[in-house]
């Protein structure tokens, strides 16, 4: 990599000729984009590799729901309305408030519950107030145990929550025991990644079939495993009559190893499960607030006698706990009969010796699902075919809860983690139903690391891949942790802008500018005063296979003759792109300080050629100062920058810039394009801008029509806003919408 002095904005940011040379822009059938700041792509075809309970000196606290008899939250009760215990001894509560999740005073609740903080206290001078935040949402699909009957009814619930029920601040995720989802398993507001991972979701099952005849199920096996002679002394008559020469004891112990073998096969597929749930809702936990997540499967066998699979689950509903995770189950086969379907291959038993250990294997294999959802404060939702309804009542359901926190005990001594449990009651009103998580781990247990990480450590690398990690600096492997992380590091805060534009020949053109933290970065006093700091990244497609990576090492001097708030390190380059959806990564380390901050977002490039359609949306700010400064009107436009991090003053205005290509020709020969501008907050419109038409005159080429404009923000309260612009083909009949969110700060 070469070193390379960063300066400002105005030299810096591919974008900032599009947003600031307006007047020239209009006179362009394209936007002009400098070069690339001499980062040339380098093809590659490697891949790329708040806890709502708290144990601590502190306080530990959980979150507690209470519903009436219609359903319906119970507000306005009070802490000494309580009744804690853990282990079955009176705890009293030192902390009490009623939440409402993903609003913007959860994370100072959660903080003062944990003796962090003041109730109530507010932020301190310059720190980041979170503005609806909004939900977070995991769907975990077990497609192990997933039959290929209940895929088609579990896709269509999922499209349902991501058209309907995803709002403009909720973050969701797809994910599977499998890992069949792939490179798409991260969360993401983008609705086009969502449903990509929604059609990759399909039934993998790993049910545990040794394919001899007479089927046996893993109830049968789990029967025979307990000794119970009904489906033992079926199989053996079966095996008998096929082998008539076969002595009964022999005939017996090969049906009991074949019930072990079918045992041991359904324990490991349903251990697998167990561990990369535990490993997402792990790798989910620095997200503040409470997390709700939908375990979807057709359900498994926990034995009674099965130990290991039974502290799988309390390691899943520790990790909850910590995590601030509310796992609701989902049955995927909906309304059941008990009875097996046509495609079902099942053992003909006229005796009913078959049929009585059948008779439990609905309950028994939605125990797992009832316990993950009980212990972890949600509901299991079996026994219906409403899948849609539930998840919308469910998301309902968990919006507001009650946080109680309560001081531990002092331990004593050492040992090993003890499993505690916890019991919360409203005494005098029985007709309340409380949902509380019932129990975590003391201490967190030991060797419980991500499933992921413990495959890393056990592979055994090619000798290739060995040197170069030997090869590799300290500095280089915390830019790859930071850049493999599913979580953004913040210890230097990273902005990252994606956009497209349509270059030459109708081929899609990728825009990226990534923006540091200046004041973050560590300067040293020398015969100039500098920082030194790196930044990689790479443009992924929605395999995970990179397209294109980036990387330098980059020296920033401050400009003396401008005002500190008006200097930014920006680093920038464009590529062309084939339409597709595409992740960019990227992370940048402090060559002093060590720290080091991540950024990523996804990007849908369409197909740009012979359709109307638009660019992205480029946004900027322009201060109320900027206006009077300008001598001329002419120079206004120049002094208005490119904004990475899209966070902007209420006494500024945002100015945003579009290209809408292909309109079609009207009856006078020439475009006729009208454009609507919105502004969204939590989904609703707060401000509607009459239709405007697009003005095609001085474009060098109709099939690119630039379009400029402003919002003065002075009006609209501090939060989080979506921009939305729809460009209307009168001529052809033909819209096209393109969204950007920002925040007013």
């Amino acid at each position: 990599m070469t070193s390379k002095k960063l300066y400002k904005t105005r030299t810096a940011a591919a974008l900032c000729a599009a947003l600031c040379l307006l007047a020239q822009a209009r006179a362009q059938s394209a936007p002009t984009t400098p070069a690339p700041q001499q980062q040339q792509p380098t093809p590659a075809d490697a891949k790329e590799g708040e806890e709502v309970i708290r144990v601590s000196t502190e306080l530990v606290q959980t979150d507690v729901m209470v519903f009436d008899r219609s359903g319906k939250f119970v507000e306005g009760l009070k802490p000494e309305q309580f009744e804690l215990r853990v282990d079955g001894k009176p705890r009293p509560v030192a902390f009490f408030e009623c939440v409402r999740a993903g609003d913007v005073n959860e994370d100072a609740q959660l903080a003062a519950a944990r003796g962090g903080g003041a109730r109530g206290a507010s932020p301190g001078v310059g720190a980041a107030v979170p503005l609806d935040r909004g939900r977070t949402v995991l769907f975990f699909v077990d497609d192990l145990h997933l039959s290929a009957s209940s895929t088609l009814q579990i896709r269509k619930t999922l499209l349902r929550f991501i058209e309907e029920e995803i709002g403009q601040n909720d973050q969701a995720g797809v994910f599977t025991a499998s890992g069949q989802v792939g490179f798409l398993q991260q969360l993401t507001d983008n609705k086009a990644v969502l449903r990509a991972a929604v059609s990759r979701v399909g039934a993998r099952p790993s049910t545990a079939r040794d394919g001899q005849n007479p089927p046996m199920t893993e109830m049968h096996a789990a029967s025979i495993e307990r000794g119970e002679s009904g489906a033992l002394e079926y199989f053996v008559d079966q095996l008998i009559r096929e082998n008539p020469a076969l002595r009964r004891d022999i005939a017996e112990s090969i049906v009991q190893s074949r019930a072990r073998a079918i045992v041991q096969q359904s324990r490991s597929v349903s251990t697998n499960t167990l561990a990369t749930l535990a490993s997402l809702v792990r790798g989910y936990a620095p997200l503040p607030g409470r997390k709700i997540l939908f375990f979807i499967s057709d359900g498994f066998l926990v034995d009674d006698g099965d130990t290991s699979l039974r502290d799988r689950l309390r390691l899943v509903s520790d990790a909850a706990a910590r995590a601030g995770v509310v796992i609701y189950s989902l049955d995927a086969q909906g309304l059941r009969t008990g009875q097996p379907d046509a495609s079902s291959a099942v053992a003909f038993d006229v005796t009913g010796r078959l049929s009585r250990v059948e008779m439990g294997e609905v309950s028994a294999t939605q125990a797992p699902l009832q316990m993950l959802a009980a212990d972890t404060g949600g509901r299991a939702l079996v026994n219906t075919n409403a899948l849609n309804r539930v998840v919308a009542d469910a998301l309902k359901e968990t919006s507001l809860y009650y946080l109680l926190a309560w001081r531990p005990e002092t331990a004593q001594g050492g040992g090993a983690p003890k499993y505690q449990r916890i019991e919360v009651t409203v005494p005098g009103r029985p007709e309340l139903r409380v949902m509380v998580r019932r129990g975590f781990y003391n201490a967190a247990p030991a060797g419980e690391e991500p499933r992921a990480d413990r495959k890393r450590k056990d592979d055994k690398k090619p000798a290739a891949d060995a040197a170069d990690a030997q090869k590799s600096s300290p500095a280089e492997r915390e830019l790859l942790a930071a850049i493999q992380s599913p979580l953004p590091r913040a210890a230097l805060p990273t902005s990252l802008a994606v956009g497209f534009v349509n270059g030459e020949k109708g081929a899609p053109v990728l825009t990226v500018a990534i923006e540091l933290d200046r004041e973050s970065l560590t300067f040293v006093d020398g015969e100039k005063r500098r920082a030194d700091f790196e930044v990689i990244g790479a443009v992924v497609d929605d395999n995970g296979r990179p397209v294109m990576r980036f990387g330098q090492k980059l020296s920033v001097t401050p400009n003396p003759a401008l005002p500190e708030s008006e200097q930014h390190v920006v680093y920038s380059f464009t590529m062309p792109l084939q339409s597709g959806i595409y992740q960019v990564r990227t992370a940048a380390r402090d060559q002093r300080s060590g720290r080091t901050g991540s950024a990523m977002q996804w990007i849908v490039v369409p197909e740009l050629n012979n359709q109307f359609t638009m660019s992205s949306l480029f946004l900027g700010e322009r201060t109320a100062g900027q206006r009077a400064q300008a001598e001329k009107p002419e120079d206004l436009p120049r002094t208005v920058l490119l904004s990475v991090g899209r966070r902007f003053s209420r006494t500024s205005y945002v100015r945003f810039l579009t290209y809408v290509y292909n309109a079609a020709a009207a009856p006078d020969s020439r475009p006729d394009v009208a454009l609507q501008v919105q502004l969204f907050r939590d989904d609703q419109p707060v401000f509607t801008a009459p239709l405007k038409k697009i003005e095609s005159e001085g474009a060098a080429a109709a099939s690119a029509l630039p379009y400029m404009a402003e919002l003065n923000l002075s009006t609209f309260p501090a939060g989080r806003y979506v921009l939305q612009v729809t460009a209307i083909d009168r001529a052809a009949k033909a819209t096209a919408t393109r969204r950007a969110s920002f925040v007013i700060e």
